[in-house]
Parts: C-alpha cells; structure tokens; sequence
C-alpha cells in the first residue's frame, strides 16, 4: 500500500544530497529515453516560463537566474508532472516515456519533495480500487479506513522532513497534497455509497465526518495548481452545493445535478467561498465547461452564461469559455454543420459540408496517439457499418502526422475514401467541440440532427 513511499524514504535516507540554498540561480536538468516530442516546457501556473529543445542525446536543461518559488509543472507532449522548484537548485531527472510516470526519479538538490510528491502521486494510483471498495462501507467505517491512509502518509514525511530538512513552504505543499487527497475521498463519499448501494437518497454523515472543513484555505496561492488541492476544491464545491440545493430549493434529489440551477448555485458559492484570484477562475472555468459540454437547451445555456458574466466579469478564461459557448451555439439540431476544411487520402480539401451533402453522416474522430481507442473504434465501425447502412460513417482524424495516418488506415480495414485528417486540430476542436473522443456528430444531408451523440451509444 506505501510500498512507493517506502523506498523512497529509504532512499533518501542513503543518498539524499541536501545542502544550502545560498544561490538564487536554479538548474533543472535531465534525460528523457524514447521521447516523443522534441521539447520540453516549463510552467509556473498555466503559464510557460521557459522551453527547452532535447539534444542528440536526449537531454535537456533549463537555467533559471530567479524563479517565483514553489510548484511548478513541465510538459513532454502529450505527457505532464509536477517539479518543485526553490532557489539554489540543482535538480536532475531521468524518466522512460513508456513508463513515465513509473520510470521518473529526481536527483540533486531539491530531490526530497519532488520524489515525495511523485511517489505519493504513484502510491495513490494503486490506492484506488481500494478506496472504491471502501465506499460501500458505513461512514465510521470509511472514515477509519481513510484515516488510516493518510496518516501513514503523513508520518512518512514527518520522518522525511526530520533528516531531508525540507523548507517551510516544500513542507506546507507536501502536507497539503497528502490532506487534501484523503479529504477529497470523504467528499466523494456520500455520493458514491449511494451510487454503489442504488438507494434513491445521499447517505446522512455527522458532522465530525467533515471536521478537516474547520482548516480550509481558500486563499494560498502555493496550492492553486496543486492537483489534490484543485481536485479537493471540485469535489467540495459540487458537494456544498448538491447538499444546499437539495435542502432548500424544493428540488428532490435525483434531480439535482447535472442541470442550470444547480450549476447557478456552483458559481455562487465559489464567488463566496474562494479568494485566491486565480483558483477562483479556475473554478468558474471547471464549472462552466463543465455545464456546458453537457449540451442543455439553448435558452438555459445563454441563461447560464448570464450568469456567468454577472459573477466573474474579469475571468482570465472569458475568451475561451465565450468561444466554447459560440460554437456550442452554433452545432444546436437543425443548425448545418460547420465549414470546417479537412484533407482526404489523396490531399485534396474538402468541407465537411460538402462531405454530408444529400446522405445521412456520423462523422466520428480518433487519433493516431490512442492506439487502443482506434482499435476500439475500427471495431465499432465495422459494426455499425453492418447494423446501420442507412448512415455514412465518416472518420475524422486529429493530432496524426499525414504519413503515420496513411500508414495506419493502409491495414485498418476502414474505408479510405471516408477518411479524412485534420491539419488544424485546434480549429476543429473549437468548431465541433471534439470532447469527450467517443463523441460523433450526426447530420441528414448537411444539417445537425445531434452533434453531442456517443459513438457506442447513440445507436
């Protein structure tokens, strides 16, 4: 169960090489074997501070003269971690991208916490079929059973902080990711016993249940992109808001989620709760995303968006949710499909306007990157090909370089003549909202009969 963190500690024990932070200067270093993209990027926030190319032995370096201390996170496409960074260090890593996460390991100065926090990362992984067994348990029960979990988490850096010596705010952000991770189980707890148990309404916890609540921060700047935290802050927000409009909104409880009042009620208890500027609009963006990818009516749209603007005026993401809400305007039924350009296996353009034209279409997308979902979704259309002649199944391809695409539709078995790639992904992610990817869009000659059906089962 910590056998990660175990080692780990162990680990640092023998080898750790602490020693004084005196310089502001930071070096950030490291190898990446079977790398699959040619970069590495550096973030603090949503924002690159720096991007650094492999060279012919795959390695990498960054040299900072000054750094905004604390989490940062780095990008080797498609993949991403975590790396904490202070000033004074020196810090190596070495990872496989067939393994990633597995194979990374930090060295050098600045090793303890960013090995801790991957280690608890990886620990928590294994964690989680056990904790879905511990739903079905009474709240005593689980709440003993999660206790138990995180306070072997919590000793283990207590005797990691004693001989690694770790800084106050490495200190604040490792306690932090183990709380939060242990604390976002007991929010999801009511809503998952009942849904293990079928029973028609949430499980009542004592109030003890939810004691960690006494110690929340809604306004520390080190923890807006820690993932516990965020996470933590999700499931908190959704919970606070099902329990407040399930008790004083006359709306019966299987009726609660998932629909504008309830995401209304969402943004204003953020609005109330989080103080932290930039949490804050993550979380208005989490939540509008959120409600608007599950394509209600469009008049409840253009309420909730109302709403939205009314709240948070000054949201660092308002151009990406207004657009989301555009295009998702524009793919309503009865709305012709957009003029979005794609290639055929000859290279010749076309529109998916004039793909539909006089023929009922289920355009559906997959990528070259997700080997086993193309394998899924060759077998699905092979399927629905024979089940459903009626429609043309049109494959879109996305994020596939041209030569790996005709390379994998030469043995796919699909039809060649119906496959088509998309050179801009961006454009036709904003355009036809291509989320989640088993998502298809239906259309009878070139106009919308529904552009959020599932491949699996909208048939």
């Amino acid at each position: 169960m910590v056998k990660h963190l175990l080692y780990l500690f162990t680990f640092i024990l023998a080898s750790c090489a602490t020693g004084e932070k005196s310089s502001p200067n930071v070096f950030f270093a490291g190898e990446i074997v079977n790398p699959t993209s040619n970069y590495v990027h550096l973030f603090k926030g949503d924002k690159v501070i720096d991007s650094a190319k492999l060279d012919d032995r795959n390695r990498f370096s960054f040299e900072l003269d000054s750094v905004t201390e604390g989490l940062h996170h780095f990008t080797h496409d498609p993949e991403i971690q975590y790396v904490f960074l202070e000033k004074g260090d020196s810090l190596m890593m070495r990872l496989n991208t067939v393994d990633f996460d597995e194979s990374l390991v930090f060295s050098g100065k600045g090793e303890e916490i960013n090995n801790f926090l991957l280690e608890l990362f990886l620990a928590n992984e294994e964690e989680v079929r056990k904790v879905w067994d511990f739903y079905k348990l009474s709240t005593d029960e689980f709440a003993k059973k999660i206790d138990s979990l995180k306070q072997q988490k919590l000793d283990i850096l207590t005797r990691l902080n004693t001989e690694g010596s770790l800084s106050k705010k490495e200190e604040k952000v490792a306690s932090a990711s183990v709380l939060y991770t242990y604390n976002t189980y007991k929010e999801a707890y009511p809503f998952k016993h009942r849904r293990l148990y079928g029973e028609k309404s949430i499980t009542n916890v004592p109030d003890s249940f939810y004691d960690y609540r006494k110690n929340l921060t809604f306004n520390d700047k080190d923890l807006t992109y820690l993932r516990p935290y965020y996470k933590f802050m999700v499931n908190h927000v959704g919970n606070l808001s099902y329990m407040t409009c399930s008790e004083k909104c006359e709306i019966k409880n299987d009726m609660v989620r998932n629909n504008l009042h309830f995401n209304k009620h969402k943004l204003k208890l953020i609005d109330s709760l989080v103080q932290e500027k930039e949490l804050k609009d993550n979380l208005f963006r989490y939540v509008a995303f959120d409600y608007l990818l599950k394509h209600d009516s469009e008049k409840n749209n253009e309420d909730f968006i109302d709403a939205f603007h009314k709240l948070s005026s000054n949201n660092r993401h308002m151009d990406e949710i207004d657009a989301l809400y555009e295009s998702i305007k524009n793919i309503q039924p009865n709305k012709k499909i957009p003029a979005v350009q794609v290639h055929d296996i000859v290279g010749k353009q076309v529109s998916l306007q004039e793909i539909a034209k006089n023929k009922k279409t289920v355009f559906y997308f997959w990528s070259g990157t997700d080997r086993k979902h193309f394998e899924n979704i060759k077998k699905r259309i092979t399927k629905l090909s024979r089940e459903k002649p009626k429609y043309s199944y049109v494959g879109i391809n996305v994020k596939t370089e041209e030569t790996n695409w005709k390379a994998l539709l030469k043995n796919s078995g699909l039809d060649s003549e119906k496959q088509y790639r998309a050179d801009d992904f961006d454009k036709l992610t904003k355009a036809l909202i291509v989320y989640p990817l088993n998502k298809c869009i239906i259309t009878e000659d070139d106009v919308i009969v529904d552009a959020f059906a599932n491949v699996y089962g909208s048939f």
